[in-house]
């Protein structure tokens, strides 16, 4: 898992801006009116103007982010290991991963509002189901990825389930687990708008969910893009820092 060199990177950057330039210069020479397409400098501006409270609202979307995030791998890592061990969890739990994989979180969300009453804990939830399943299929992947002669080996040498998982999979599986560790930051960070878009037009009012819908209403489409900005920005800097953690991590498994 490699990450981008600096040539890439200013690459990356140059397009942005060039793609941002073109953009504006579209809506100048089109006249396009700032209700139905605004360019850049109209979101910049809108920002500018409620730059605190568009912040304090991505905080909120961030909180839900990681607190779903950080569940969704203490669960999908912790499934994908019993499921290891033993082959009738496995069969007991993979059709209800599937399940819950497959379940539109849209369809479902009201009944977890009304179900776990606090609005924050239930955003977490609903972010954490669309968030957990890349972690453990990657993870259950890797912890059966281990090869059969050292398997067997272990098997010989009198090692436990539990010694075999520790001393031999997991360190396997650590490569599997940080690639869907990545998917699932992106899920994770999905699934909490998603959630507040549900939770919003219930009344609960924090994250950027809930500002692009209020932005929308009042048919403000450059504070609208202003959000969605902040919310695509949050997507690459949570990719980008989670691709360096995978990246170091697995430099230190290989010095070590």
């Amino acid at each position: 898992m490699s990450v981008p060199s600096p040539a890439s990177r200013l690459g990356a950057a140059l397009s942005f801006l060039l793609a941002l330039a073109a953009w504006q210069g579209a809506v100048w020479l089109t006249g396009v009116p700032v209700y139905v397409l605004p360019g850049p400098l109209a979101i910049a501006g809108a920002f500018a103007a409620d730059d605190r409270l568009l912040l304090g609202a991505l905080v909120s979307t961030l909180a839900v982010t990681a607190m779903a995030l950080l569940a969704s791998v203490v669960i999908g890592v912790a499934l994908a290991v019993a499921m290891a061990a033993n082959r009738w969890v496995r069969a007991a739990l993979q059709p209800w991963t599937v399940v819950l994989q497959v379940t539109p979180i849209v369809a479902v969300a009201p009944l977890i509002i009304i179900w776990v009453g606090n609005p924050f804990a239930a955003m977490v939830v609903c972010a954490t189901v669309i968030a957990f399943f890349p972690i453990l299929s990657n993870t259950a992947a890797g912890l059966n990825a281990a090869p059969a002669p050292l398997r067997d080996l272990f098997r010989l040498s009198g090692a436990s389930i539990w010694q075999e998982i520790r001393l031999l999979r997991l360190p396997v599986a650590l490569p599997y687990f940080l690639a869907g560790l990545r998917v699932s930051g992106g899920l994770a960070l999905v699934g909490a708008v998603v959630a507040e878009f549900v939770t919003g037009a219930g009344g609960f009012a924090s994250g950027l969910a809930f500002r692009i819908l209020e932005a929308g209403y009042r048919l403000q489409i450059a504070r609208m893009f202003a959000a969605l900005a902040l919310l695509s920005l949050a997507g690459i800097v949570i990719n980008t820092a989670l691709g360096w953690f995978s990246a170091w991590l697995l430099r230190r498994q290989g010095a070590g």
